[in-house]
């Protein structure tokens, strides 16, 4: 039997609470879903293309200025996560033989 006291502020994870624990869930921002926007809005508006910096300049521009700082975040979390990968990849390549 366990010597520990129940926690009075202690509440059980409901369903939602479990899944986003889990990381089941994607996040969704403010930017993300501007993003989203802003890129179906030019799929639209310009069949014959754009440039990928057009959409994420739409969706930044779009922001609240108090979501700015967060997405500004987000920008660089992704940017640095992207380089990453792309080191990762790089090194299982050369791992395999590959040269650059």
């Amino acid at each position: 039997m366990s010597n520990i006291m129940p926690d009075p502020w202690f509440e059980p994870l409901d369903e939602f609470d479990v899944l986003m624990s889990q990381n089941q869930m994607p996040h969704i921002s403010a930017f993300t879903s501007l993003y989203d926007e802003a890129y179906e809005l030019l799929l639209a508006t310009r069949p014959d293309g754009f440039e990928p910096e057009e959409i994420g300049e739409l969706a930044f521009e779009a922001l609240p200025e108090a979501e700015k700082a967060t997405a500004m975040q987000e920008l660089f979390y992704t940017y640095w996560s992207g380089r990453e990968l792309d080191r990762q990849a790089i090194a299982r390549y050369e791992a395999q033989g590959g040269a650059r």
